[in-house]
């Protein structure tokens, strides 16, 4: 085995790292969402996105996913749904709430995913969920209301509640639900199971860009916004989704998908580098938080 293909088992078999570089990929979706006003359409960015990593998955995954089909064919409604839901619904509630809702209540409220997979879990299959783990989830919470708001979170007593935290709340119940049915998806190779719900991810987003497009809200792509649209096919829905299938294989939907809060966290570092945001005291404070959290809930929420 070569040095390249050591690297790249080694990386497949480290869920924490996989986590990490998850979490980096959809942080930079969120610089790529706030430059792409104005570049590109929402539904056309969501269906693109699949459109692009479909044909790289056809060029370089076919024969996984044509090994796979057989043992994928008597389940292919449920892994249309969960790539309609995770990969399609998700960002299309997430992207349209965001017009109707503030900045502040969009990053708090995009934190409860965690919260919704550990109750999911123990509503499903009676997962234990100990005390220490509602801790650590709760402190990567509060980092999340320390950037949200900013330091301040005195300002959360004029929390206004609008339609738009509404879609939120939903888009945050759909990616969970996703994120819980991974638990029990068709045995097959993560990556043929990755290339069905990415077909499945994009013939789900046509309707929705024809919508876009009656509704007179079309804006086809300039060149940054071919740019971002590149960006998001190969890292945020590419390569982060089949690190995230890979790490829920290894450590479960709950463990994984606590390390979410990592990445509102880590889109604010990137403002800051990338937008030329200022970076200032409570995000240090608001990281220190989330990695206390993840840490507390991963390490000291174990069992013997």
């Amino acid at each position: 085995m070569s040095f390249f293909q050591t690297i790249l088992r080694r990386t497949y078999d480290n869920p924490w790292l996989l986590i990490t570089l998850t979490c980096i990929f959809w942080a930079g979706n969120v610089v790529a969402a706030r430059v792409a006003i104005g570049e590109i359409s929402p539904m056309l960015l969501v269906s693109g996105r699949w459109c692009i990593a479909s044909v790289i998955l056809i060029v370089f995954a076919r024969r996984p996913f044509l090994e796979d089909w057989p043992a994928l064919a008597p389940h292919w409604p449920r892994v249309f749904l969960m790539g309609c839901c995770g990969f399609t619904l998700f960002h299309a509630v997430y992207y349209v709430s965001a017009y109707f809702t503030t900045g502040v209540n969009l990053s708090i409220i995009q934190g409860v995913s965690p919260i919704f997979v550990l109750m999911g879990a123990w509503v499903l299959w009676r997962t234990p969920v100990r005390g220490v783990q509602i801790a650590g989830c709760a402190l990567t919470l509060a980092g999340v209301i320390i950037v949200a708001t900013h330091g301040d979170v005195f300002s959360l007593k004029d929390f206004d509640f609008r339609i738009g935290d509404l879609g939120v709340v939903c888009s945050a119940m759909i990616y969970s639900g996703y994120a819980l049915s991974l638990r029990n998806r068709p045995k097959s190779s993560s990556l043929g199971f990755f290339v069905a719900m990415a077909f499945a991810g994009l013939l789900s987003s046509f309707p929705l860009v024809l919508l876009e497009a009656m509704a007179g809200r079309l804006v086809w792509p300039t060149q940054i916004g071919w740019m971002l649209l590149f960006y998001t096919a190969i890292f945020p829905s590419l390569l982060a989704q089949l690190f995230f299938i890979r790490a829920v294989e290894l450590i479960g939907p709950g463990r994984a998908t606590l390390f979410y809060n990592m990445t509102p966290v880590l889109g604010a570092i990137f403002a800051a580098v990338m937008l030329h945001e200022p970076f200032e005291l409570h995000h240090a404070v608001a990281l220190a938080f989330v990695i206390g959290g993840v840490t507390i809930a991963e390490r000291l929420g174990r069992r013997p």
